[in-house]
């Protein structure tokens, strides 16, 4: 009886460490506030991660930049220190211009515009990725970019010697071009960087700008709507290949539902940020005919310049983007 009674203990204390050992634990770093609603939708994919999964993957969302700076994300991914992780796919545009599609001034400037840029980029990102260990889960684009400043601007000329963030390529080519002078600085520094005036003006999104209380300091946010830029979830493909086939479907799966939601919620909040911005004294200002005028000619020599560097592949997103605009032909009766 005595050793029926161990070996019956000795059963279920191998299955439980087979469940133990069993299930895998993934760190997501991000680079963005918790209560940004990027971070709030990597929360929510975590849990359903989970739940789809019955507990056997189990996602730790690291927001705020706390497990690794914005730019160091995408290195640690590829790297295998961290499984899975969170980018914004401009910054990596010196790295292979093709990360920088979606950061050209004007050359998708809203949602619908947007999502026809990502699909024709999607194919060529995947085969960039790929050849660098990795594998793209989703992407969801951020509200529309605008310019905020301290003080009034009518035309580039305003903005010519001002202090201006940069936290990508694109935004650093924007700032010669202007005239402006580039700081580099990633969101998780912004508002200390506004505090102290180590910054006057930047280009981002209505979302940026209420995260980061940047209303304290400056006062304009002129509504160019100029682009609309991913945050991408990539994945180390060892770690991806290493799941067992339907703990990959499920993964596959919830990430689809979060990309759907992302953008979904992105563009609810467009408007929602324009208003709280103008609720904490922050005026909304649309863009003279001149600024608009001279910031679309920044757009188009920043496309000409894009498209020079990325070569065959940058051609083929383009003439995707632009094919996807046309309307189906009519039916012949």
């Amino acid at each position: 009886m005595q050793r029926r009674y161990f070996s019956v203990s000795a059963l279920a204390l191998s299955l439980f460490a087979g469940s133990v050992f069993a299930q895998t634990k993934w760190d997501l770093p991000a680079a963005y506030a918790a209560t940004n609603f990027h971070s709030e939708n990597l929360i929510q994919f975590a849990k359903d991660v989970d739940a789809a999964t019955a507990g056997k993957l189990k996602i730790t969302v690291h927001a705020n930049a706390s497990l690794f700076k914005a730019n160091e994300i995408k290195r640690a991914v590829q790297g295998g220190q961290a499984q899975i992780g969170e980018v914004l796919l401009v910054n990596f545009e010196n790295e292979n211009p093709i990360y920088g599609a979606d950061g050209i001034p004007f050359l998708a400037t809203s949602y619908v515009d947007s999502k026809r840029l990502y699909d024709a980029q999607k194919p060529v990102l995947d085969k960039l990725l790929a050849a660098q260990g990795m594998k793209l889960l989703f992407a969801v684009a951020w509200p529309s970019q605008g310019i905020y400043t301290k003080k009034e601007i009518n035309s580039v000329a305003d903005l010519r010697g001002i202090k201006w963030r940069a936290y990508s390529p694109a935004t650093a080519k924007i700032a010669e071009l202007i005239g402006a002078q580039p700081v580099t600085i990633q969101a998780a520094e912004l508002s200390q960087a506004l505090a102290t005036g180590v910054i006057e003006s930047y280009m981002s999104s209505g979302s940026t700008g209420f995260d980061t209380k940047t209303y304290e300091s400056l006062k304009y946010f002129y509504d160019t709507q100029a682009w609309l830029p991913k945050n991408a979830v990539i994945v180390n493909k060892k770690a991806f290949d290493s799941l067992d086939a339907a703990t990959q479907a499920a993964l596959v799966k919830t990430a689809a539902e979060a990309e759907t939601r992302g953008w979904k919620v992105s563009a609810e909040k467009d408007g929602f940020y324009k208003k709280a911005l103008a609720e904490k004294g922050m005026q909304i200002v649309t863009p003279s005919p001149k600024l608009m005028a001279d910031m679309k000619q920044v757009g188009t020599i920043m496309l000409a310049d894009w498209q020079k560097r990325a070569g065959a592949d940058g051609e083929a997103i383009i003439t995707a983007f632009n094919q996807s605009a046309k309307p189906a032909p009519k039916a012949k009766k």
